[in-house]
């Protein structure tokens, strides 16, 4: 191991969490130097990464939630750093950590800082970048419209209630996909370009997706026959959350791909909300270093393991 030291950036709701407190303690008792500071608007987490990195630490940890993780990655390699990342997951999914074996517990997931970081890739779209997952479709309305004081309130259960809510709304959209070795045409009703498996609150969308291959999962949930009928898209949607994905989807790997939504589509990037007709995603391999389980599944060498985190 190197220097001893960790830059947190944390999520500005976490600031009162006493069981985080106390990880903090225990880990700075163990020799660790850890600084923490906290986000309160928007912007807030890549302006303390730039002032982590020019402080000298050599770790950086994102305390929060997805959304949280994202804008510590994206930050961290917009400014081509040599800084490893770890993760404290905190949010209400937590759904690259999950899929990615880290543990829960603050006290356990502080005890990866020990583990030495292994080169990850990130998504990008159009210049924005992602760690776990670009969806589009009914998920990401629903992702994007559920409330916060829902999710403090119910944890994942938030998100299957207000997409029974906003039942009226399910629904198709055309898209053209492209990419090497690939074309596809037709009605969807969601879509996942995974760098990591899950997405939503444990829908596994790109359940074999790895995130140092390379590659983008592209999964494609085409709507039924009969799209026009909302309990047959209801149908096709509770069958992807019973059986599996693989039932019903559209699969391919691949280094890139375009997306043309003439009607124009909403996504999500690991929570950050964006709208397009045309889309074109690749991959930045390596981008990152990052404190992983040595047993993770979304590793090369673990590629066969179950999904750990707990749910």
């Amino acid at each position: 191991m190197g220097e001893r030291k960790a830059w947190l950036v944390l999520h500005g709701r976490q600031a009162t969490n006493e069981e985080l407190r106390a990880a903090v303690l225990a880990r700075r008792k163990a020799g660790w130097e850890i600084a923490v500071r906290l986000t309160w608007e928007a912007g807030d987490a890549r302006r303390l990464v730039e002032e982590g990195l020019a402080a000298g630490y050599p770790t950086l940890v994102a305390g929060g939630g997805d959304g949280t993780l994202r804008e510590v990655a994206e930050a961290m390699a917009l400014a081509g750093t040599d800084a490893s990342l770890a993760i404290l997951p905190l949010g209400t999914a937590n759904d690259f950590a999950r899929a990615a074996g880290v543990p829960l517990s603050p006290a356990e997931a502080l005890a990866l800082l020990e583990v030495a970081p292994s080169p990850v890739d990130l998504g990008e779209a159009d210049g924005q970048l992602f760690l776990n997952m670009a969806t589009g479709g009914f998920g990401s309305k629903v992702t994007a419209s559920t409330p916060e004081e829902l999710k403090k309130a119910l944890g994942g259960a938030a998100y299957l209630l207000t997409g029974l809510t906003r039942f009226p709304e399910l629904g198709a959209s055309f898209g053209r996909f492209r990419g090497p070795g690939f074309r596809w045409e037709g009605e969807f009703l969601a879509l996942g370009i995974g760098n990591g498996r899950q997405a939503g609150g444990g829908n596994l969308l790109c359940p074999e997706a790895l995130v140092d291959d390379g590659l983008l999962d592209l999964c494609i949930v085409p709507a039924p026959e009969d799209a026009g009928s909302p309990l047959s898209t209801l149908g096709t949607l509770i069958s992807l959350r019973i059986l599996g994905v693989e039932t019903i989807s559209i699969g391919a790997r691949l280094p890139w791909v375009e997306i043309e939504v003439p009607e124009g589509l909403d996504l999500n990037l690991d929570g950050e909300p964006a709208n397009s007709q045309a889309l074109r995603f690749s991959v930045r391999a390596g981008a990152l270093r990052m404190h992983l389980p040595p047993d993770s599944p979304l590793l090369r060498g673990n590629a066969g393991s179950a999904i750990a985190g707990g749910r």
